[in-house]
């Protein structure tokens, strides 16, 4: 047991002088240190001055959720206990929040945003989402430098030739189109929290109005989207009431028209048969009567059921102009490349330049062994 502990003891004072000498050596080089931070700091700063101001506008909206649909009150509130969902806010609902970042990220709705109207803060200019992409969004220089040998290429490759009077087809999309889609819907991306169900809308634009104004946009667009998916089948039966309403109502005028029209024209005979027609045209206005009032009942519970499947939304976090740029965070970048430079300097002092100079004098030792050799050579030659 001495023993053990006399070596360890050893080994602990041999690692403490190593780390000394570690300590010693990188202060003697402390210029050549500070000389490669100072590079890096220069470095961080054209690279964060080199990034262009991204501004994030982040909108959170609680859907309704209807519980009274669950399949099992005790086995949701168990679920909600434990911090899970059910994955449905209803019945049969197929979208339910969880696949609201889909439903965002999908091609039909990031084209959609195309057309939409922004304006620019600084100097107001109204343009769509896609012009501004395409001509006020820029990158950094770096970007156009890599960009180079895919340029070359695509001089030897035929251009897509679009053809006057295009539409976009969300069905066949064309190759700037696509560049578009996948852009766009990196800048705007939803996100769900699984225990709240509160879905968060995030955009980042490079101006901070054009951020709120499309981030303001893909709110209402959702909420019009998941309208038209919740009430799609209410409203269809709407329509449907509607029309049969409508017949019912011309069945019941033409009806109470002919029964007015033969009162006016047989006043005061008293035959049987005239009787009887007069009985039979009462009735059919009655009946049509009855029809018609049957439809408007209907299509006033249509109306109901359109408005009960209509979801509401509580805007949490309504979606405001931001003042500061959420990138690039240029003290990080400045401290991130100072930090990068100071620890490849001392890698380099401590490993890299001690390893070329040992490697350097082993040469020489082993071209100084050969020497002697080849002298003595010619002597036993002699």
């Amino acid at each position: 047991m001495t023993e053990h502990n006399f070596n360890n003891a050893n080994e602990g004072e041999e690692k403490e002088i190593d780390l000394l000498e570690l300590a010693t050596t990188l202060w003697k080089q402390r210029k050549k240190l500070i000389v490669w931070s100072i590079c890096g700091a220069l470095v961080g700063l054209v690279v964060a001055f080199s990034i262009p101001r991204e501004y994030a506008t982040s909108v959170k909206l609680a859907p309704e959720v209807n519980d009274s649909k669950m399949s099992s009150g005790s086995l949701g509130a168990l679920a909600s206990m434990a911090g899970l969902s059910t994955g449905s806010s209803g019945g049969m609902d197929a979208v339910y929040p969880m696949l609201y970042p889909d439903v965002v990220a999908s091609v039909p709705f990031v084209t959609s945003l195309f057309d939409v109207e922004v304006s620019t803060k600084e100097d107001g200019k109204k343009m769509t989402v896609q012009q501004f992409m395409e001509e006020e969004t820029s990158a950094p220089w770096w970007a156009a430098v890599m960009g180079i040998p895919g340029q070359i290429i695509g001089l030897f490759k035929s251009e897509e030739e679009v053809p006057e009077g295009h539409k976009l087809d969300n069905f066949q999309l064309t190759q700037d189109e696509s560049k578009m889609v996948e852009a766009l819907s990196k800048r705007v991306t939803a996100s769900v929290d699984a225990k709240t169900s509160v879905v968060t809308i995030d955009v980042q634009m490079q101006d901070p109005l054009v951020s709120a104004i499309l981030a303001d946009t893909v709110v209402s667009r959702l909420q019009e989207y998941i309208t038209a998916y919740r009430t799609n089948k209410a409203r269809k039966d709407l329509e449907y009431a509607e029309k049969l309403n409508a017949e019912a109502k011309d069945n019941y005028y033409k009806a109470q028209q002919r029964y007015a029209d033969y009162l006016d024209r047989n006043q005061g005979i008293a035959f049987h048969s005239a009787q009887t027609i007069r009985e039979r045209l009462e009735n059919e206005a009655t009946l049509a009567f009855n029809l018609y009032n049957q439809t408007a009942q209907q299509v006033q519970k249509a109306q109901a059921k359109v408005q009960e499947n209509t979801p509401v939304y509580a805007i949490v976090s309504p979606a405001t102009v931001p003042i500061k740029p959420a990138s690039p965070r240029k003290v990080l970048i400045l401290i991130g490349f100072t930090f990068l430079a100071f620890v490849a300097c001392a890698a380099w002092i401590l490993f890299v330049a001690p390893f070329l100079e040992q490697h350097k004098n082993g040469g020489k030792e082993e071209s100084a062994k050969s020497s002697p050799m080849i002298e003595s050579h010619p002597g036993s030659l002699e």
